[in-house]
C-alpha cells in the first residue's frame, strides 16, 4: 500500500459507516467506527483477493461474525472495488438493496456468509479452513499449491458469549486449523452496558486451552495489526486468536466507549464531532477523498494480478495432472454422478429393515460414486449409520478422509456443513438424532436461508425409539423443521423411499434436505409401476371395495395404514392408501396431480406419530382428521409405547372406521 494510507482508509471507513447508519435511521455503527483499522489492514494489505472475481477459488475468505457491523463490511467491499457502489452504501437496510441490515451471501458481491446470529460466522469459518484443508490434500502436488488461502474472521464479545463459537473452536483447535485467523473485537461493550455485566471469563485463556495460538494487540495500531496477522501465519499447526483491544464507536466525541453506540445511529452532531476529529469534511455524507479515487481500480487490478499468476500455475498443474484437473472442475460445478439412481434397485419388495439403515447403504453406495460427499455425525455414526467405510477421517495433518468426527456438537456441526459447502467443491451431510435437531436448529435455518444444499441425517425418528423414553422421542420435530421455509423433508416410509431421498437430496442444488428415519426395521412394501417419489405423495394402493377413505401416511406409518387398510376392507370398507415422504414437495405440485392422490370427494385421514396441526392444511376445503400424537412419548420397549398410544393397526382401523361414519 506505498500509494494510499491505511489510516487515511480507516477514518473514510468511519466516515462512511456513521453516514450509512444515520442516513437508514437504522443499523449498528459501533462495530464499524471500531474496527476500521483491523478492516483496512486486512482488505489492503494482508489478504489475497480479487475484487474483480469474488468467487476465484484462491482467494482469502473474510467472515464478519458480528454481522451487525456490517457497514464496515460494505466500506471495505466499496474501497476495495468489488460491485458495491456508493449508491448502494447510501441505501444500506433498504428494501432491495444489496446492502442489507446484516450480511447475506448472495445478495452482496464479496459476501462470503450471512451473518447476523452471532458466533455463526466463527463456526463458518471453521467449516471454511477445514475445506481448505480437505481440498489442498485432495489437489496439491509438489510444486503446485493450487490451493492455499487463509480464512479471516472479525468477531466480537457476543460471538464469544455463543456456544456455538465454542463448540467449533474446539473442534479447530483439535484439527490444528492453522490458516484460520480469528481477530477478537475486544471493545467489552455489548447492548446492555459493559461486558461486566455477565461476561468477565478470560476468552484468550479459554483459547489457549483449546489449543489456539495467541496475541494481544492494540486493535487501532495499524503496525501491532499486521505484525498479529504476519505472526499468526507462521503457525502452522495452530488456529490463532488475535485479542485486539479496541474502542468501540472510536472517534466519536461522546459515545467512543458506550454501550449507545452500538445500535443506534450516532446523531449529526455526533457524526459532525466524529469527522472534525478524524480529518473529514463535517457537512459531507459518503465522502470519499480524491486521493483514494483510483484506490478501487488499484485493488482490482492487483487482484487480477494475483490471479494472473494462479491462472498460469494452474494451467500447468492441469497439463501435468489433467485428472485432478478434470474432477476440479467437475466438483466446482456441483456435477452429480448420472447413475445415481441405481441406488434404489439395492432393496426388493419383502425386504425389511430400518430406514437409517437403508440410509447407511445408499450413502455408501453413493459415495463409491461421488468422491466428493463427505460428512459425519455428532458422536452417532454408529447409529446414524453415517459412516463412509474405507474412506478415513478427517484429522489434525491429515486431511485426505472423507469422515468428520465433530464429536458431541450439534450445533457446531451444523454451521461447520454450511461452511465446507461455502468454501467450494464439497456436498457435505451430518447426522444427529432427531430429537437433537433442536440444538443444530439456527444453523439449519441459515442453510436454508443461503440455499445450500447440505443433507441432515436425522434418525430415531418417533416413539419408536422406545426405552429411552420422551427426552428422546421426538413428537413436534419433524413438523417444526417443515416449517423452515426452502427446507426440503423427507420421512421415507422403507428403504427404496430413503434411496430416492438421497438422490433428491444430492441433486437438490438451492437448498437443504432432511432425512427423517426409523431405528426400527420397516418392510419394503409392492408399489405401483408408475409410482413417482419425486413428487412428494403417491397412491400407494388403490381401494378394493370402492374408496370410501384415504389413508395418508408418512415413514413407519405408511406400513401402519397398509395394515389397517386390510382389515378395513375385510369390513368391506375401500381404502386407498398414499404414501407422502414430502409434504413441501407434494403441496408444490399442480391442483390436478394432488386431486388425483387425494380426491376431492373423499375423506382423507392423515397418519403420522407426531403433532397433528401442520396436516390439517393438505386438504383445507375437504373433509380430513389426523391420527396424531399430541404428547410426549413414554419410556418402555418400542412397541409397546407404541400399543399403549393407540398405533396400532386395529386402533387406526376402529379410528378411521368411526370417522367415515361420522362423515
Amino acid at each position: 500500500m506505498s500509494r494510499f494510507d491505511l489510516q487515511r482508509i480507516a477514518h473514510v471507513i468511519r466516515g462512511l459507516a456513521a453516514d450509512g447508519v444515520e442516513k437508514a435511521k437504522s443499523g449498528h455503527p459501533g462495530l464499524p467506527l471500531g474496527c476500521a483499522e483491523i478492516g483496512s489492514v486486512l482488505f489492503f494489505d494482508a489478504m489475497n483477493h480479487s475484487p474483480a472475481n469474488s468467487k476465484w477459488p484462491r482467494r482469502d475468505r473474510f467472515v464478519l461474525s458480528g454481522g451487525h457491523g456490517s457497514m464496515l463490511l460494505y466500506s471495505l467491499l466499496h474501497l476495495s472495488g468489488y460491485d458495491v457502489s456508493l449508491d448502494d452504501l447510501r441505501n444500506f437496510r433498504q428494501l432491495g438493496s444489496n446492502t442489507p441490515g446484516h450480511p447475506e451471501y448472495g445478495d452482496t458481491d464479496g459476501v462470503e456468509t450471512t451473518t447476523g446470529p452471532l458466533g455463526q460466522g466463527i463456526a463458518n469459518a471453521v467449516g471454511m479452513a477445514i475445506g481448505e484443508q480437505m481440498a489442498a490434500a485432495r489437489f496439491n502436488r509438489p510444486g503446485y499449491p493450487i490451493v492455499d488461502n487463509y480464512t479471516y474472521v472479525l468477531a466480537g464479545d457476543g460471538c464469544f458469549m455463543e456456544g456455538v463459537s465454542a463448540e467449533a473452536s474446539s473442534l479447530a483447535g483439535h484439527l490444528k486449523l492453522g490458516k484460520l485467523i480469528v481477530i477478537y473485537d475486544s471493545n467489552r461493550i455489548t447492548i446492555e452496558g459493559s461486558t461486566d455485566l455477565a461476561f468477565t471469563e478470560s476468552v484468550k485463556d479459554r483459547y489457549a486451552a483449546y489449543g489456539w495460538h495467541i496475541q494481544e494487540i492494540d486493535g487501532h495500531d495499524i503496525e501491532q495489526i499486521r505484525a498479529a496477522i504476519a505472526e499468526a501465519k507462521a503457525v502452522e499447526d495452530k488456529p490463532s486468536l488475535i485479542v485486539a483491544k479496541t474502542t468501540i464507536a472510536k472517534w466519536a466525541p461522546t459515545k467512543a466507549g458506550t454501550a449507545a453506540s452500538h445500535g443506534a445511529p450516532l446523531g449529526e452532531e455526533e457524526i459532525r464531532g466524529l469527522k472534525r476529529a478524524i480529518g473529514l469534511p463535517e457537512d459531507e455524507q459518503f465522502y470519499v477523498p480524491e486521493e483514494l479515487n483510483d484506490l478501487p481500480a488499484a485493488m482490482r487490478d492487483k487482484g487480477r494480478s494475483l490471479e494472473d499468476e494462479w491462472n498460469e500455475l494452474f494451467a500447468k498443474w492441469s497439463a501435468e495432472y489433467p485428472e485432478l484437473a478434470e474432477k476440479w472442475h467437475c466438483w466446482l460445478n456441483g456435477e452429480v454422478p448420472e447413475d445415481i439412481e441405481e441406488v434404489v434397485s439395492l432393496f426388493s419388495t419383502g425386504d425389511k429393515l430400518a430406514t437409517r439403515a437403508a440410509s447407511g447403504k445408499v450413502l455408501n453406495a453413493i459415495a463409491a460414486k461421488m468422491e466428493n460427499l463427505v460428512g459425519g455425525s455428532a458422536d452417532l455414526a454408529p447409529s446414524n449409520n453415517t459412516y463412509l467405510e474405507g474412506m478415513g477421517n478427517v484429522k489434525a495433518g491429515d486431511f485426505s478422509g472423507r469422515n468428520f468426527n465433530f464429536g458431541v456438537r450439534e450445533h457446531a456441526m451444523g454451521a461447520i456443513m454450511n461452511g465446507i459447502h461455502l468454501y467450494g467443491g464439497f456436498r457435505v451431510f451430518g447426522g444427529t438424532f432427531l430429537v437433537f435437531s433442536d440444538y443444530m436448529r439456527p444453523a439449519m435455518r441459515l442453510s436454508a436461508l443461503m440455499k445450500l444444499p447440505v443433507v441432515y441425517v436425522l434418525t430415531h425418528d418417533s416413539i419408536y425409539v422406545g426405552e429411552d423414553g420422551p427426552t428422546h422421542q421426538p413428537i413436534e420435530h419433524t413438523e417444526s423443521l417443515r416449517l423452515i421455509p426452502n427446507m426440503r423433508v423427507y420421512r421415507p416410509a422403507d428403504a427404496e423411499e430413503t434411496a430416492w431421498a438421497w438422490v433428491e437430496g444430492l441433486r437438490r442444488t438451492d437448498g437443504p434436505t432432511c432425512l427423517i428415519l426409523t431405528r426400527q426395521g420397516l418392510p419394503v412394501f409392492e408399489k405401483p409401476a408408475d409410482w413417482d417419489f419425486r413428487r412428494g405423495g403417491y397412491v400407494v394402493r388403490q381401494g378394493k371395495a370402492g374408496e370410501q377413505l384415504v389413508l395418508a401416511a408418512t415413514g413407519s406409518e405408511v406400513s401402519l395404514a397398509l395394515e389397517a387398510a386390510d382389515i378395513l376392507e375385510d369390513r368391506g370398507i375401500g381404502v386407498r392408501v398414499v404414501s407422502i415422504p414430502s409434504a413441501e414437495v407434494f403441496y408444490a405440485q399442480d391442483a390436478e396431480y394432488r386431486r388425483s392422490v387425494l380426491p376431492d370427494d373423499v375423506p382423507v385421514m392423515v397418519v403420522e406419530v407426531g403433532v397433528s396441526r401442520g396436516w390439517y392444511s393438505l386438504k383445507p376445503d375437504g373433509k380430513i382428521a389426523v391420527y396424531g400424537l399430541d404428547r410426549f412419548g413414554m419410556s418402555g420397549p418400542g412397541e409397546k409405547v407404541a400399543e399403549h398410544l393407540g398405533f396400532t393397526a386395529a386402533a387406526l382401523a376402529d379410528e378411521a372406521a368411526a370417522f367415515i361414519k361420522s362423515n
